[in-house]
């Protein structure tokens, strides 16, 4: 695999990952019945609550995966190395927390309090039950593609492009430009058009 096809291949990671993880964060992850007043008449409705209202630091995480791939560029050597470290952190970090609200979710008591105003200050409706969705597993996703990333970046450091290099193909040389090989002869005191020819000082003498 070339330089720069590893390198597309780590920042397809990050984007994608950050892409799951923001985005799961706009989606409801669990929902109860909370009882409402109003006129004088109680009332059961449904209540979610997003990722972003369980687990807002997923935000900030597919934030840390997106500079990721400018720093990327950027870095070289251990300084990239470290950076495959933090970004590999912010993808388990992303994936701990995903995991943990989906294996314990909120409960009926707590959806209303995360809502906030929004709720109108409805509380959970006696008997109330929590639903889950799938939310948080696109969220696991997105943190394991940025974990992906991370660790391609730690231990691929030597075979990913830097900025400013330029690479030969083993086995290869540069091509030579003819006129400026004929130049640097001349200014050497050789006539480039005579084979095997003497410098100016060996003729003049």
């Amino acid at each position: 695999m070339t330089r720069g096809r590893l390198f597309g291949l780590v920042a397809l990671a990050l984007l994608l990952g950050a892409g799951g993880l923001w985005g799961s964060t706009r989606l409801d992850w669990a929902s109860t019945t909370v009882q409402v007043t109003g006129h004088g008449a109680v009332g059961d409705v449904p209540l979610a609550v997003t990722g972003t209202q369980v687990a807002p630091v997923l935000v900030g995480l597919a934030v840390i995966a997106v500079a990721g791939v400018a720093a990327a560029i950027a870095l070289s050597g251990i300084a990239r190395r470290v950076l495959g470290v933090i970004v590999a952190a912010a993808g388990v970090g992303g994936v701990v927390l995903a995991v943990r609200a989906w294996v314990d979710p909120p409960s009926a008591d707590e959806i209303p309090r995360l809502v906030g105003s929004a709720a109108g200050g409805a509380a959970a409706a006696p008997g109330a039950t929590v639903a889950t969705t799938a939310a948080p597993l696109l969220a696991v996703a997105g943190g394991l593609l940025v974990v992906a990333g991370g660790v391609l970046l730690l231990l691929a450091d030597k075979r990913l492009p830097r900025m400013g290099a330029r690479y030969d193909a083993p086995g290869t040389s540069r091509p030579v430009d003819p006129e400026r090989t004929a130049w640097d002869e001349l200014d050497s005191g050789v006539d480039p058009t005579t084979e095997g020819a003497f410098s100016r000082s060996d003729r003049a003498d």
